[in-house]
């Protein structure tokens, strides 16, 4: 697995628990909530990219969660699941604020993390929220 999905899944993960057990910002970069295996296993640029995507998102959870509002269809935020919210919102996170990153590989790299993580209708929905974010971050301004 390359180590940019690994990035993915690890803040993935740590978004999660943000969501779920409220862990501070500043324990989550550090990993306290991995198993100790795991965190002695972690490869410095998985841990680094990690961080990069836990931080941009919290620090602009509003902007992200009113773009993800802006398109659900017929649907409340509250709603939608956790795995699929932190999926979403680091997505959402690389969408808008990493232009770099190709935005066909940030929706199949979320795809990827719903099928392994999330629930049999998972990937569909997260494909639909993010396909539609892209149009709107794609078109030209009025």
């Amino acid at each position: 697995m390359a180590s940019r999905r690994k990035g993915r899944i690890l803040a993935f993960q740590a978004l999660y628990c943000w969501e779920t057990t409220h862990v501070p910002a500043d324990e989550l970069a550090a990993f306290l909530w991995l198993e100790s295996g795991k965190k002695a296993a972690l490869n410095e640029s998985v841990a680094s990219f990690s961080r990069l995507l836990i931080a941009g998102t919290i620090e602009n959870i509003r902007a992200i969660d009113d773009m993800i509002k802006k398109h659900l269809q017929h649907w409340d935020i509250s709603r939608v699941g956790r795995v699929d919210l932190a999926i979403l919102r680091i997505s959402v996170y690389t969408l808008m604020f990493q232009p770099e990153i190709a935005p066909s590989i940030v929706i199949d790299e979320a795809i990827g993390i719903a099928k392994e993580f999330g629930t049999d209708e998972s990937f569909r929905f997260i494909n639909g929220v993010l396909d539609s974010i892209r149009r709107t971050l794609q078109e030209p301004p009025q």
